[in-house]
């Protein structure tokens, strides 16, 4: 007798729905993304009248490096960005900093002590901060209204995600590297800066991309802890979107949406490889 050999389905023998499935994802994908953001380009290019109404039709005339220019002088834009940098930069190297050091301990130490703390560390993922009680805190620390208690909020808030995603990568790391480090005479600080440190950037820049997100877009944490006392992109723009200059003119707020994220989108298109690479890595391991 002749053997059956089992014929295997082919892709045009898949249903259509599962051939349909990547084009569909791709088009919701392009549509609540793209829509949006070309809504804010073509917006920032009309002028005053044009942009009265916000809509997705080209401006008849693109005036959009003239309304930035606009911006950026009038809208004190270096000023605010200046500010941001003063919290952003701090926050992050001091969340990516501790929250590694945590979770190298977190990972390498497998006691029901530390599971019990792990759970607790990243519980804050899920758990929203109480604002009023950070503020009345701070007021008390004497920290309210400054850069440095703006920046002891933020790390405490992103802590838990930097934890979750480091303790994950840590665990793909074999010990044996650490262990060689310890025989050679290493301390466990220098085992951590010398060995596991250098390992750790492509999941580290998955968390400064997430943590940049948040915090260089933040303004509702910011208006409560600063206060106005310290100007930030979203908070500059929260003030001259209120006040007369900016008032109905759209295509100046979307001129400075296009300044304000700017620096992101670099930071983001420079680092996509390592972001996914982390994200692959330290998440899903």
């Amino acid at each position: 007798m002749t053997p059956v050999v089992p014929q295997r389905r082919g892709v045009s023998d898949a249903p259509a729905w599962r051939r349909l499935q990547p084009v569909v994802t791709f088009v919701l994908v392009v549509l609540s993304i793209g829509i949006p953001l070309w809504l804010v380009l073509v917006t920032a290019a009309k002028s005053r009248g044009e942009a009265l109404t916000p809509d997705l039709s080209l401006p008849t005339e693109w005036h959009l490096l003239e309304n930035l220019g606009q911006v950026w002088g009038d809208g004190e834009v270096l000023r605010a960005s200046l500010g941001s940098l003063l919290v952003v930069v701090p926050s992050v190297i001091g969340v990516l900093l501790f929250g590694s050091m945590a979770a190298w301990i977190l990972a390498r130490r497998a006691t029901r002590l530390n599971a019990v703390l792990y759970a607790l560390a990243i519980s804050g993922i899920v758990l929203p901060p109480a604002v009023v009680t950070v503020v009345l805190l701070l007021r008390q620390l004497g920290l309210a209204g400054s850069a440095v208690g703006m920046i002891g909020v933020y790390m405490g808030i992103y802590m838990s995600t930097v934890i979750f995603f480091v303790t994950g990568f840590v665990r793909t790391i074999p010990t044996s590297l650490e262990e060689a480090a310890q025989l050679d005479g290493a301390s466990p600080m220098r085992v951590f800066w010398l060995v596991v440190l250098p390992l750790l950037r492509p999941v580290l820049a998955t968390a400064t991309i997430l943590v940049c997100l948040y915090v260089w877009n933040d303004v509702f944490y910011a208006f409560f802890v600063i206060g106005g006392r310290l100007d930030t992109l979203p908070l500059n723009l929260f003030r001259v979107a209120s006040a007369g200059l900016y008032l109905n003119n759209w295509h100046l707020i979307f001129a400075y949406v296009i300044l304000m994220s700017l620096p992101l989108v670099v930071v983001f298109a420079v680092a996509q490889r390592k972001i996914i690479s982390g994200i692959t890595s330290g998440a899903v391991k």
